[in-house]
Order: C-alpha cells, then sequence, then structure tokens
C-alpha cells in the first residue's frame, strides 16, 4: 500500500514541478481579471452611490414588520403545508433546558435589539410570518383549547412569555371583535350510570 502511495505522490509531484509556470500564468491571469472586476463595482458603486450588494439578508433579523395581510396568506400556502403539514405550530417544537426538569415559566423574550438571541426561539419567534394579530383567526385558534375556549399555556405551546403576552391580547381583541366566539359543547348524560334505574 505504501509503494502506490509514494508513486502517486511522487507523480503528482513531478506533474506540479513541470507544469510550475503555466500555473502561476494562469493564476496571475484570474487574480488580474478579479482585481479588475473589483475595481469595476467600485467604480459603479461610487458613480451610482449604492453599496456593494451584501450575501443576503440576515435570518436572524427581526427588524421588518410583516403585514397580517401577508401572514394571512401564507397560513394557505404551500410554504406553510410543507413546514408544518397539518400540525399545529407549535406541536413539534421542543423546548431546550438545562438539567433533567423544565423550569416552571419559558424565558422571557426570544428576540432583543431586532434579532433572534437564541439558539431555540419559540415558535412563533421563530418564524417571522407568524404574526399574532387579532385578524389572524386561524393562527390564533391554534393556540385555544377546544374544549373550554381558553388561551394554552405557555407550558404547553412553548411560548416565550413577551410572545404569550402578545397572543392573549390578540385573542382578547378577536373576541371582542366577534371574530372568534366559543359556544361550550352540548354533552348529553345517561343519568341511569349516576343514579341507577328510576323507579316510576
Amino acid at each position: 500500500m505504501l509503494p502506490i502511495a509514494r508513486g502517486i505522490y511522487n507523480g503528482l509531484a513531478s506533474i506540479t514541478r513541470n507544469s510550475r509556470g503555466a500555473l502561476h500564468t494562469a493564476s496571475a491571469f484570474r487574480c488580474k481579471a478579479e482585481t479588475a472586476a473589483a475595481t469595476e463595482n467600485e467604480a459603479e458603486a461610487v458613480d451610482g452611490e449604492e453599496e456593494p450588494k451584501s450575501s443576503g439578508p440576515d435570518p436572524k433579523d427581526r427588524t421588518q414588520v410583516i403585514p397580517v395581510e401577508t401572514s394571512i396568506r401564507y397560513l394557505k400556502s404551500v410554504a406553510y403545508k410543507e413546514t408544518y403539514g397539518d400540525d399545529f405550530v407549535w406541536s413539534q417544537y421542543r423546548r431546550n433546558h438545562k438539567g433533567m426538569y423544565a423550569p416552571r415559566k419559558t424565558r422571557k423574550t426570544c428576540i432583543r435589539q431586532g434579532k433572534i438571541s437564541t439558539g431555540n426561539p419559540c415558535p412563533i419567534c421563530r418564524d417571522e410570518y407568524l404574526v399574532l394579530d387579532y385578524r389572524n383567526t386561524e393562527l390564533l385558534e391554534q393556540f385555544i383549547s377546544p374544549h373550554n375556549g381558553e388561551v394554552l399555556s405557555y407550558s404547553k405551546t412553548g411560548l416565550c412569555q413577551k410572545s404569550h403576552l402578545r397572543l392573549r391580547v390578540a385573542v382578547e381583541q378577536a373576541r371582542d371583535s366577534g371574530l372568534i366566539t366559543y359556544d361550550v359543547p352540548f354533552r348529553e348524560y345517561d343519568y341511569n350510570e349516576f343514579y341507577g334505574q328510576q323507579k316510576s
């Protein structure tokens, strides 16, 4: 095995030695072309007073305000279905915490100074297109219990304290506006199970 590796190494070394001038010339031409292109970009930026293009938007930046209409369209889009499927936005979320037992409260906030400041943000903070607003009833209903109509606890949904407060405010506004209603489901009870057969 060793002689084969040594032969390959010697072959590559000889190719490099023989064509060093050609490689050097090609790399010199490439460097000159890159320098010329960079100079042209700087000249265009100075003439047009535009900044050079960055690599892309920061995925942790949350300073941009997303309209509610965009969020409502997002909940009906293919991208939402591919991401969450038929589940709620919080059902697949798992909190990361130190130790064996989760703390009683979730973190205060996931976003500080317009950027996500944690590695595992809550379900609302991680997706910028999930906007908590009283008009976005399809999203709000995911956080409402179907049994009693109350807002689910943050210990179940994993929302940070700030997002949970915004959720409660949005739900109350939606109820005041009549966009979310809750009717207690009617249940029939068989009283014979509790009191036995009634004698007539």
